[in-house]
């Protein structure tokens, strides 16, 4: 929240901003804020009345593909229907490399993410990927 809307929305502060105008002042200030708080009412029911007839113009066109027959499946087609309603999950990732962990137990590795601690070693130590392929 702005320093000014706080200042405008704590009682005592506007009190305390008030003691420093004439009353002619704050008169014309409250004229002003009466203008721009109708104003914002008015766009704000304009608003409402574009939503609602879009909503009546949408209702109208549902019906009428009812009254023929046509269903949103049939207008967009079941596979965009479905693709937006569901994210694609991506396959996992087949295992490249394998590896035996500190206790004793293979395990395998993507390639992706960090490189497990065994084979970072056996990186450092000289040896390659390809020594880990499956």
């Amino acid at each position: 929240m702005t320093s000014t809307l706080q200042n405008l929305n704590n009682i005592r502060t506007l009190r305390a901003m008030a003691r420093e105008f004439s009353l002619d002042v704050l008169e014309d200030m409250l004229e002003k804020l009466r203008i721009v708080t109708e104003e914002k009412r008015n766009e704000q029911s304009e608003l409402e009345q574009e939503r609602a007839e879009q909503q009546q113009k949408i209702s109208a066109l549902l019906e009428m593909m009812k009254a023929d027959g046509i269903s949103a499946e049939d207008l967009l087609g079941s596979e965009l229907l479905n693709t937006s309603a569901q994210p694609k999950k991506r396959k996992p990732r087949a295992a490249k490399y394998r590896y035996t962990d500190a206790d004793g137990s293979e395990k395998t590795w993507t390639g992706q993410g960090r490189t497990p601690k065994p084979i970072a070693t056996a990186l450092a130590e000289g040896k390659s990927l390809d020594d880990f392929l499956i």
